[in-house]
């Protein structure tokens, strides 16, 4: 019986060893355009526009195929799903290497997110097969700390294997070791029990007609400024003009975010585990809008800020525990849809915060004034606060039944 348990245990480890492995791996053919982008626009000669579109391509393949790829991994399990998904972004590299018209590395690049797609969806669908419900979180954290391990420390040995071997050699290479992801991805993961023979449109109205997925969704959305409004575009101009660092501080200071969001995760999940879910989404939510209204309202020396940002960081995690919290309200044969459309909503809202700021700070004065840049941020604490009011409602809504 002993023998029997450690079996289980290591193929559950060993099936999300693999997801996690595929996540990460995804997130390099993501970055990987930066570290090349020289050699990329000198094989094909192209603006330094053509190639921003080029990379941008990537969210438009990743964003479309969420919903699909849900659905598919409810109804045909992570082994054909995932293998097919990993195959489809080695598909996507091949024009880098074989073409020399530029309209074919374009659609490899949405090829590659459409894969890529397939990473995180995966890792929530394996997690849930693999391990209990009281371990979803932590497990699921420990696998978004993998992935960001890959973005923030892949760029690095990447641009060295660049320079000694030579781009097109480091895309063979990397060509080779998704091909081999696939292969032990077809061997090791399990065959889907049974096919649902559910009707999508069904599975689709029942996820959309859930109240509690909706709200869960919408709230979370609401919170995902600091992340995807702040760090990854206005951070760095915030910085420089409000608060007067230089250009290399600035850019600098906000990866301390996403750093902190790596190695907090699994904290968070840790922490949720104690004091229940939704309590963690609104400790994080009140973290995140205090450090906010902090950075506005106080000038806070760059140390107290970069303490500051890796709190914000933390804090960002809630996302892997909203998204867990939706999934609950849900039936197991449609958790994989569920997955899907929450994390789809939150990258939505992180459109309409990039789209938000953007227009207050226009609308103020544009990017080279330090007030027109205060009210544009200041966006994101109104969001926060709304959010997290929202959980608040949420959960006292739960205690009343």
């Amino acid at each position: 019986m002993n023998v029997a348990i450690s079996k289980g245990r290591a193929v559950a480890w060993s099936i999300w060893i693999l997801a996690s492995l595929f996540y990460a791996y995804q997130y390099i053919l993501r970055v990987m355009p930066s570290i090349m982008l020289d050699d990329i626009m000198n094989q094909f000669q192209i603006s330094s526009a053509l190639f921003g579109q080029f990379s941008g391509l990537y969210y438009i393949g990743y964003s479309l195929m969420h919903l699909p790829i849900g659905i598919m991994l409810d109804r045909f399990g992570a082994k054909k799903v995932m293998t097919g998904s990993i195959l489809l972004s080695v598909l996507g590299l091949m024009p880098l290497i074989f073409s020399s018209y530029w309209v074919y590395p374009i659609v490899g690049r949405v090829l590659i997110g459409m894969g890529s797609s397939a990473a995180i969806l995966g890792v929530f669908k394996i997690v849930r097969m693999a391990f209990s419900e009281e371990r979803f979180a932590r497990m699921l954290s420990l696998s978004v700390t993998i992935g960001l391990i890959g973005a923030i420390y892949g760029g690095g040995p990447l641009s060295y294997m660049c320079d000694v071997l030579g781009y097109q050699a480091v895309i063979k290479i990397f060509a080779g070791v998704g091909a081999l992801l696939a292969l032990v991805s077809y061997f090791v993961l399990p065959n889907a029990k049974a096919l649902s023979q559910r009707s999508v449109l069904k599975d689709v109205k029942e996820v959309l007609s859930n109240q509690k997925v909706l709200l869960t969704c919408f709230f979370a959305g609401l919170m995902v400024g600091p992340l995807e409004g702040f760090a990854d575009v206005w951070s760095a101009v915030f910085l420089k003009q409000v608060y007067g660092f230089e250009a290399t501080l600035s850019a600098s200071l906000p990866s301390v975010i996403f750093m902190g969001m790596c190695f907090g995760a699994p904290l968070l999940s840790l922490f949720a585990e104690r004091i229940g879910y939704m309590q963690a989404i609104i400790t994080a939510g009140v973290l995140m809008t205090l450090s906010f209204i902090g950075l506005l309202m106080i000038e806070l020396p760059s140390f107290v800020l970069g303490c500051s940002f890796v709190l914000i960081g933390v804090a960002s995690a809630y996302q892997i525990l909203a998204i867990y919290n939706a999934s609950t309200y849900v039936k197991e044969e449609v958790a994989g849809l569920t997955t899907a459309l929450a994390n789809m909503i939150i990258m939505i809202f992180g459109y309409a915060f990039h789209t938000a700021i953007g227009l207050v700070v226009s609308k103020m004065g544009g990017p080279t004034e330090s007030i027109a840049l205060i009210k544009g941020v200041a966006v994101i604490p109104v969001a926060l606060f709304l959010g997290t009011a929202g959980f608040i409602f949420l959960a006292k809504k739960k205690e009343t039944k």
